[in-house]
């Protein structure tokens, strides 16, 4: 079989069974009592079964297991299977952990000392982690000593993680930021020819988009902690050992990829810290939240987001693509920036870290009038 067919054929099995799956898991979420109530933080106005992450798991192994025995035995190396299986098992972890809290609510500590398990799992287990560096300007990939790769692996899948975990605030925002991510990556992977990584994300791309036909705005499921912690653990995998060894990506491309939740969190720990109040707090000054102040509606909101993680994706997969030179560094630099500056002027704009404090924006303004005031002086 042909491997385009074979990755095409990964992606309607997922698809499929995760459209098959879904209203079965949102079946089982009311019977064992994983349902989410309104507060004054939540957006939705009625109970609302979790554990719609099961579905998106069920269908990503589910489509594996299917594809396997017409898998080429020259398909994937030794490696490739390793990768695979790390992905699986740490996966399985993170889908048990994420379930358990959609049911119970378990502590911050304790889901925190389960993504931790599983990034050990996957650094420890299958010697999975990032070992080469390409750092912006280098000649080369750099090798890294391991003192610093094991933690630089595991902080990065904690991380990216409870990135994905923190933006779950509304009907098919998280999952669809994840599908494009994932998109993204497949782009990619198919561009550079990276075969596990091709398979791997059709598979999650059709369990995540056959989920979303439910999750969408009006929603009938929500993914819940199982969700949201297991496509972060997925992205955060992926976006690792995709690209680790493919000298023309540098470290930014994963951050580009996964730049809007990343982004979120960011601006999140700034404005707990500059309002004195606990990292881990939750709030309703989320982007999602603050796009809603200003009078999006629900469904508009979730695409805006999706388009900005939409322009984030294509920006990772044109500098992933670039032929490494200096030339292409600076461009790399100077896009770089421009996201910067672009994302500093947006955050002020809608008040995602203070309404009343505009630093860059008050700024530019001060320039803007301190122009005016040069051009007036030498016309007379």
């Amino acid at each position: 079989m042909p491997q385009g067919l074979l990755y095409s054929l990964g992606f309607v099995i997922a698809l499929i069974l995760a459209i098959i799956m879904t209203p079965l898991v949102k079946r089982f979420a009311f019977f064992v009592g994983a349902i989410d109530k309104p507060n004054h933080r939540k957006v939705h106005t009625r109970i609302m079964p979790r554990m719609g992450g099961l579905a998106i798991y069920t269908a990503f192994v589910g489509a594996f297991l299917v594809l396997v025995p017409f898998l080429p035995d020259n398909l994937l190396s030794a490696r490739d299977l390793n990768l695979i299986k790390a992905l699986l098992a740490g996966g399985t972890i993170i889908i048990i952990i994420g379930a358990l809290d959609d049911r119970f609510e378990l502590s911050a500590k304790v889901k925190l000392l389960g993504q931790i398990a599983a990034a050990c799992l996957v650094v420890f287990g299958f010697d999975v982690k990032i070992d080469l560096l390409n750092i912006p300007f280098g000649e080369s990939m750099q090798p890294i000593a391991a003192w610093i790769s094991i933690p630089l692996t595991i902080l990065w899948i904690v991380g990216v993680t409870n990135a994905i975990n923190l933006i779950d605030g509304l009907d098919g925002l998280a999952a669809g930021v994840s599908g494009i991510a994932i998109g993204t990556i497949l782009v990619m992977a198919c561009i550079m020819g990276n075969v596990p990584i091709i398979l791997l994300s059709s598979l999650l791309l059709g369990g995540i988009i056959g989920f979303l036909v439910f999750n969408f705005h009006p929603a009938k499921i929500f993914m819940g902690d199982s969700g949201s912690l297991f496509l972060g653990f997925s992205l955060a995998t992926l976006s690792m050992i995709g690209f680790k060894q493919v000298t023309i990506v540098s470290f930014v491309t994963p951050l580009l990829i996964i730049g809007v939740p990343l982004s979120d969190t960011f601006f999140a720990i700034v404005r707990r810290w500059v309002n004195k109040k606990p990292i881990f707090a939750p709030d309703k000054g989320h982007l999602h939240h603050c796009l809603q102040e200003l009078g999006f509606s629900h469904r508009r909101t979730v695409l805006i987001i999706w388009g900005v993680a939409a322009i984030f994706g294509g920006f990772a997969i044109m500098q992933a693509t670039v032929v490494q030179s200096s030339a292409a560094n600076w461009v790399t630099f100077l896009v770089i920036c421009l996201l910067m500056f672009c994302l500093q002027i947006g955050a002020e704009l809608i008040g995602i870290v203070d309404k009343s404090r505009r630093p860059l924006i008050n700024f530019l303004a001060r320039l803007r009038v301190r122009a005016k005031v040069d051009a007036g002086s030498r016309t007379k």
